[in-house]
């Protein structure tokens, strides 16, 4: 199999229209959602050529739904960012992507993420504890939606509170580089991670060779994980995981908190819904990774020439599956541009689904619901103070500076 993104120019000189809407432009980076109306409508298979390797874009939510679950034709084996890559831990197709997700299902069942509500309480009132101390005002990125999640998943792949901080610099530079035009100046940086996370990776391991008593959390698991043959798994298999591990259980998290925060007091009548109302958090959960969801889409690699409204997708190029213009389907949401906390949506599309359904989405929820649950308690006068700045990554969607009081 011969992998490429196909050219878009011929099509781009047949459908001249498609050049009226790029993920790239001032508009849809400031509001992503401005050209879901533009894709949905007229071009559901859409081309971008400004980027490298060119993408192209599925929108409309029935061909979400189908390309999900057609894993045979759009595949995952080189990589689901916008690069092709080399297939390596979950990041592929089964059997290899069962494998290791097998491996971690165990910590992510109902009683495993339910055993981790008492700490992440605890560590949730912790940080308004310390919000409460200062001035009013604070990020509500930086000091509460970003330590969150990030120490949790720390704590949970075994890094020392000693290296906390620089952990956090990791986190933002591998969420950095995934949508960089010039990913290769990040690498000195992300190679530094990467022989971090090796060296616990391979000190865990001679410790469970030793027979020596190690924690029980997910370094341990992954590091004492074995192939049908009885050896350890690969190292590069081992430090992918460990990678989207960091990622999916932190910025992910980080960002459906900073939206849920910044849609609910953006209208201050949607705050005191949720003040007045808690058995309205889940509902207004839901709504916000449906209506802001923190990864706009995700990659897939065609293994066959698609033919799909009237467009061809050529083998082997990259596919864009944009989840974010499928919740905002209007033959499956109604009335899908507003934001309603009270809102039941059938099934949006923010996790994924099928095969690569996330693995830490009931642990996002738990996070979001437990963070919620605690400002409305303890900052019921909470108020926005403006809508802050997103983060860089063009296909994430996240508020990088949410400045908010606490007092009137």
């Amino acid at each position: 199999m011969t992998w490429h993104a196909g050219s878009c120019i011929g099509r781009r000189m047949r459908h001249h229209r498609s050049m009226n809407w790029s993920p790239f432009t001032d508009e849809a980076m400031a509001d992503p959602a401005s050209g879901h109306q533009y894709l949905l409508d007229t071009c559901p298979v859409h081309c971008c050529d400004g980027f490298d390797p060119p993408f192209f874009t599925l929108s409309r939510y029935e061909d979400v739904q189908t390309a999900l679950r057609d894993i045979e034709t759009y595949s995952s084996h080189f990589g689901q960012g916008p690069r092709f890559t080399e297939p390596a831990g979950m990041l592929c197709d089964p059997p290899q992507h069962t494998f290791y997700r097998k491996i971690l299902q165990s910590w992510f069942t109902p009683k495993a993420v339910e055993a981790l509500r008492e700490p992440v309480t605890r560590l949730t009132h912790e940080l308004v504890d310390g919000i409460l101390s200062g001035p009013g005002e604070f990020d509500a990125h930086d000091d509460f939606a970003f330590p969150l999640p990030v120490t949790i998943i720390a704590d949970l792949l075994g890094v020392p509170k000693s290296d906390l901080e620089q952990f956090k610099h990791w986190s933002d530079i591998q969420v950095a580089a995934m949508g960089s035009a010039k990913p290769e100046q990040y690498l000195p940086i992300q190679q530094e991670f990467m022989a971090y996370m090796h060296s616990h990776l391979m000190q865990r391991r001679k410790q469970i060779a030793d027979g020596v008593s190690v924690p029980e959390d997910l370094l341990t698991l992954l590091a004492g994980a074995r192939t049908e043959e009885g050896e350890f798994t690969p190292e590069p298999d081992s430090l992918s995981v460990l990678n989207q591990l960091l990622v999916g259980g932190n910025e992910t998290t980080t960002s459906l908190v900073t939206n849920l925060i910044w849609r609910l007091l953006e209208v201050p009548e949607r705050w005191q819904m949720i003040v007045d109302d808690p058995s309205l958090i889940r509902s207004a959960i839901e709504e916000s990774l449906r209506y802001d969801p923190p990864v706009l889409g995700l990659y897939r690699n065609t293994t066959r020439e698609v033919r799909l409204h009237g467009e061809v997708i050529p083998s082997g190029s990259k596919v864009f599956i944009n989840y974010a213009a499928a919740n905002r389907d209007a033959s499956v949401y109604p009335n899908p541009d507003e934001f309603d906390v009270t809102r039941n949506p059938q099934r949006h599309m923010s996790f994924g689904l099928g095969v690569h359904f996330c693995l830490g989405a009931p642990t996002a929820r738990l996070e979001t619901e437990i963070a919620l649950s605690v400002l409305r308690e303890r900052m019921p006068e909470l108020r926005l103070l403006g809508a802050g700045e997103r983060i860089a990554p063009f296909f994430l969607w996240g508020r990088r500076k949410l400045p908010v009081s606490w007092k009137r």
